[in-house]
């Protein structure tokens, strides 16, 4: 008995995995959504729909060029001020959604101190999460958000994020739309034995963007979904509760840059 318990002892402590990955098992069914580039919808028509079930979420917000002061169309800061309040996650999505890959390290900087600052005047918390601009992403880039202490950052993929296996700064998601209604709900499905599923979603309704408009009663429909079917709806932060961030970017970044530079 005492050989199989220092067996097990030896398992827990020293392979690479959950012992030092996660803090506590991921339990099935649970998902994270997330807000992309602050259409104005997020504010008059997503955020009361999502308190109406209780559900957390991530707003990644910048000033959307070139209408981004139409407030008909974005959000003001007044507007994500009051998202905060409501207790949701304000996020960085840099200030004029511009491609990390194409910035030099000192305008990338830029693009992200300015969103800090802004949140910082409002009394908004600092934020720990990050979302590129267009998928847009560079190993430059990764490795200036860890340097300046941010947990996640939100990529593309379709696929299911695998907090053992995915770095945290190259989140993966699916991305929802007025056209995709049956891979959404097969990709919820998906969150088991240990894996998460992360949405993307931009404006409910989308007016700029019609190509990644969601139609609020396709939003709500999708949202009475995972209500009936008892998932845990959660900000990216909220996963903070689960996994060593910073031992899990220690662990998984080598064999990510490895992956990466080979593309």
């Amino acid at each position: 008995m005492l050989k199989i318990l220092n067996l097990f002892l030896l398992l827990v402590f020293f392979l690479p995995g959950y012992s030092k990955i996660l803090k506590r098992p991921i339990p099935d069914k649970l998902v994270v959504l997330t807000f992309d580039d602050a259409p104005e919808s997020q504010y008059t028509i997503v955020a009361p729909i999502l308190k109406e079930f209780g559900f957390g979420a991530t707003f990644f917000v910048c000033e959307f060029p070139p209408n981004y002061r139409d407030s008909t169309k974005y959000l003001n800061w007044r507007q994500i001020q009051a998202l905060d309040r409501m207790g949701f996650e304000i996020a960085n999505h840099t200030k004029s959604h511009v491609g990390a890959s194409h910035l030099s390290e000192a305008g990338f900087e830029e693009q992200l101190t300015y969103i800090e600052k802004k949140c910082d005047s409002l009394g908004i918390p600092k934020t720990s999460s990050f979302a590129f601009p267009g998928y847009d992403w560079s190993p430059a880039v990764i490795e200036k958000l860890a340097k300046e202490h941010y947990d996640f950052a939100r990529a593309g993929g379709n696929k299911a994020y695998d907090p053992e296996t995915d770095h945290p700064l190259f989140v993966p998601s699916w991305a929802m739309t007025d056209k995709n209604k049956d891979q959404i709900t097969a990709a919820f499905q998906e969150a088991h034995d240990g894996k998460i599923v992360v949405i993307t979603i931009h404006g409910v309704p989308d007016l700029e963007h019609p190509w990644v408009n969601t139609a609020p009663a396709l939003f709500r429909e999708h949202m009475q979904y995972l209500a009936d079917h008892h998932y845990q709806v959660i900000s990216l932060r909220d996963l903070n509760k689960y996994i060593h961030i910073k031992k899990a970017q220690k662990i998984l970044f080598p064999e990510f840059r490895k992956r990466m530079e080979k593309k």
